[in-house]
C-alpha cells in the first residue's frame, strides 16, 4: 500500500462515484440483473444434484426455471390476495385499535395520570398505512413483468454456466492461482445465498405455523413478509413482526400478543444468531457498521429493493476482497473480528487442555 500514488486513490475513488452514479441512473436494470444472478447462484447448486443424479442437462434446466416460476407467482398471488382482504378489513381494524387505544386511556386515567385524549386520537389515522398497503399492491403487477425478466436473466446464466467454465479455464490458464482464487469465491457465493435463502424460508414457515395457532389472521402474509424481511438485517425483522404484533393486539388477548413478540423473538435471535453463523461460517461475518452503512447506501441507489439486497451485494463483494491476496485486507477491514476473536480463543482454551 505504501508504494500506491495518493493520485491513483483520487482516481480509484472518481472511478467509484461514477460507477456508482452510472449504477443509480440504470437501477430498473440493475436491480433485474442482480436478481438474475443472486437466482440463479442459488439453483445453480441445484442444477449440479440433478446432474449428479444423470437427470438430462435440458430437462434440469426445465425443472429449475419452473421451480424459480412457481415460487414467483405463488409468492405474488399470496401476497395480492391476503393484501386486498386486509385493506377490505382495514375500517374495521383500524376501529378496533380505536377502541383498545380508548380504553386504555381510560384505565391510565382512573388510575391518576393525566392524558390529552383528543392528541392521541387525532394521530390515529390509517391514512398513511392505506396509502402504503395500496403502493404494495400496486406494485405486485409491476414486479410481477420484471420477474418475467429475471426468469429469463436466470435461464441465460444457468445455460452460460457450463461453457463459462470452460471460458476461465482459457482465460487463466497461465495462471491456475487466479482460476483457484475465482473457484473460492464462486463457492463462497453459493454458499452463502443457499444458506441465507434456507434459513428465510425456514424463519417465514415457523412464524407461519406459530401465527397460524395462535389464530392470528393472515399467518400466511406475515410469514412470507418475515421470510423476505430476513434479508434486510438489523430492522428487517422488527419491521416484519410489526403488522402481525398489531393484530394480535387488537384481535386477541394481550398476554397472546406478549407471547407472539417473545416468540419472534427467540425465532429471529435462534436462526439469525445461531443457526445461521453455524451454516455459513464465521469468516463470513460482516461488520455491524458495514451491514447499517450499506443498507442505507443500497436503498439510496437502488430504491427499496436495494435493501433486500444490500448484506447480498455488500458479502459479494467482502467475498470478493477475501478471495484474492491483494485486496484481503479491504474484506479483513469489512469483516466482524469480534467473532473471529471469540473462535480464536474457544480454539486457544482447547489447546491449552490438550
Amino acid at each position: 500500500m505504501d508504494s500506491i500514488n495518493l493520485k491513483n486513490y483520487f482516481f480509484y475513488f472518481a472511478s467509484f462515484v461514477v460507477i456508482i452514479a452510472g449504477v443509480k441512473m440504470a437501477s430498473q436494470v440493475v436491480v433485474i440483473l442482480f436478481l438474475a444472478i443472486f437466482i440463479s447462484s442459488i439453483f445453480s447448486t441445484l442444477l449440479k444434484v440433478l446432474q449428479k443424479k444423470h437427470i438430462p442437462r435440458l430437462f434440469s434446466y426445465f425443472i429449475i426455471l419452473l421451480i424459480v416460476s412457481g415460487i414467483g407467482v405463488m409468492l405474488a398471488y399470496v401476497i395480492n390476495i391476503s393484501l386486498n382482504d386486509f385493506l377490505t378489513n382495514l375500517p374495521t381494524y383500524e376501529e378496533k385499535l380505536k377502541n383498545t387505544i380508548l380504553n386504555l386511556l381510560h384505565f391510565a386515567q382512573d388510575s391518576g395520570i393525566q392524558i390529552d385524549k383528543a392528541k392521541i386520537m387525532g394521530a390515529l389515522n390509517f391514512n398513511s398505512f392505506f396509502g402504503f398497503t395500496t403502493n404494495i399492491i400496486g406494485s405486485i403487477g409491476t414486479f410481477l413483468s420484471k420477474f418475467l425478466l429475471v426468469v429469463i436473466g436466470v435461464a441465460f446464466i444457468l445455460a452460460e454456466s457450463k461453457s463459462f467454465q470452460t471460458k476461465l479455464r482459457v482465460i487463466f490458464r497461465n495462471n491456475a492461482k487466479k482460476l483457484e482464487h475465482f473457484n473460492l469465491f464462486s463457492f463462497n457465493i453459493q454458499k452463502y445465498f443457499v444458506v441465507k435463502s434456507f434459513t428465510s424460508f425456514l424463519t417465514g414457515f415457523i412464524i407461519t405455523i406459530v401465527l397460524t395457532l395462535f389464530g392470528v389472521d393472515y399467518p400466511v402474509l406475515w410469514g412470507v413478509i418475515a421470510m423476505l424481511f430476513n434479508f434486510v438485517p438489523v430492522v428487517g425483522s422488527i419491521i416484519a413482526s410489526i403488522p402481525a404484533v398489531l393484530l394480535t393486539f387488537m384481535n386477541l388477548d394481550i398476554n397472546t400478543t406478549i407471547w407472539v413478540i417473545v416468540l419472534y423473538v427467540i425465532i429471529n435471535i435462534s436462526i439469525s444468531n445461531i443457526l445461521e453463523p453455524k451454516l455459513m461460517g464465521k469468516e463470513l461475518g460482516l461488520s455491524p457498521l458495514v451491514i447499517f452503512f450499506s443498507l442505507i447506501f443500497w436503498g439510496y441507489i437502488l430504491g427499496i429493493v436495494g435493501m433486500f439486497l444490500a448484506v447480498p451485494i455488500t458479502m459479494t463483494l467482502k467475498i470478493a476482497f477475501d478471495s484474492n491476496t491483494s485486496t484481503h485486507w479491504l474484506g479483513i477491514l469489512m469483516s466482524d473480528l469480534s467473532r473471529k476473536k471469540l473462535k480464536a480463543r474457544k480454539e486457544q482454551k482447547t489447546s491449552d487442555l490438550i
